[in-house]
């Protein structure tokens, strides 16, 4: 299991390097946002100042290397055009927020997805199932922008329960202040994910509870509980953990649109600000972060599969 984790690790590691320079590859094909940044009425001698300072002006090469040198050693991420400070310390302010956001989100989905599967293959093909299925595909089939909308105008334009915008402060714990303002976005993430979660933990079910060895659970005169619960759940989840592995880095997108919808001050926010106002150190930056969950999902949907099925270490 060590060795296998270790092989994983640098793999990873490796991966991320690779994504790193092709994106940087990619943002020097953009144009080049000297005269977006400083102004357009800004004097020719402003636009080089700004060129040189940011080392547009240096070859690829050399531009490359000295992101790499930031982003590995300095741990800045490059320096935000427009905010003027290193991108490392907008995500270090900005990014705990959309983690409590996005995690809680899926804590709550999970949670609520993996009962009322396994209820829904115990239940197969009964009104319930059929109910909760109808349910599923709707949430399903709707985008996260429009899920949201709906969830504004029911319970804010409607019937006025809840706000429509997001708690707003600087740090976590003025964000858990407002903690009515935290229930739409994460009701929107929560449900979205919920819909897939819950039809996978079901067609799961069901093929673990037609094996060979829940009948022998079965014949040996156990309750119905510890079959489901102790002999049916692990496996399970198998493709339960590979699925919330890959969905990682889709739930935090999911989450950068649910910030931008109820402006909630997290990475979502500064992503949306930094592609319409050009700030592509920003942008790439927590590009990189959704890459990082990416192979971190990735990561651990593997070590949590190895762990559940021996087998996978060979």
């Amino acid at each position: 299991m060590v060795g296998y984790t270790i092989r994983r690790i640098i793999q990873s590691i490796i991966v991320l390097l690779g994504v790193l320079v092709i994106m940087f590859i990619l943002q020097s094909l953009l144009p080049n946002p000297a005269r977006a940044i400083v102004g357009v009425h800004a004097s020719p001698a402003v636009v080089h100042a700004f060129i040189v300072q940011n080392y547009l002006n240096k070859p690829f090469y050399f531009q490359l290397w000295h992101y790499l040198y930031e982003v590995i050693w300095q741990h800045t991420l490059g320096t935000s055009y427009k905010l003027n400070e290193s991108v490392g310390s907008i995500l270090k302010r900005d990014a705990p927020k959309s983690f409590l956001l996005v995690g809680v989100a899926l804590l709550i989905s999970i949670v609520v997805a993996i009962p009322i599967g396994i209820f829904q293959a115990v239940r197969r093909n009964k009104a319930s199932d059929q109910a909760v299925t109808g349910l599923s595909f709707v949430l399903y089939a709707m985008p996260t922008f429009f899920l949201g909308e709906l969830l504004i105008l029911l319970f804010s334009e409607y019937f006025h329960l809840l706000p429509a915008e997001a708690p707003q402060g600087s740090t976590v714990g003025q964000i858990l202040a407002q903690p009515t303002g935290l229930i739409l976005p994460i009701a929107t993430l929560a449900l979205v994910n919920f819909a897939g979660y819950s039809r996978f933990m079901r067609s799961s079910a069901i093929e673990s509870l037609a094996q060979d060895f829940i009948r022998t659970a079965r014949a040996k005169g156990l309750s119905e509980r510890v079959v489901l619960f102790k002999h049916m759940l692990r496996n399970s989840l198998i493709p339960i953990v590979t699925l919330i592995g890959l969905t990682l880095p889709a739930v935090l997108t999911a989450g950068l649109i649910t910030e931008f919808l109820f402006n909630f001050p997290g990475i979502g926010s500064d992503y949306i600000t930094a592609l319409t106002s050009q700030d592509y150190p920003t942008a790439l930056g927590i590009t990189l972060i959704v890459a990082v969950f990416t192979v971190l999902g990735n990561l651990l949907a593997d070590i949590a599969y190895a762990a559940l099925d021996p087998r996978v270490r060979y």
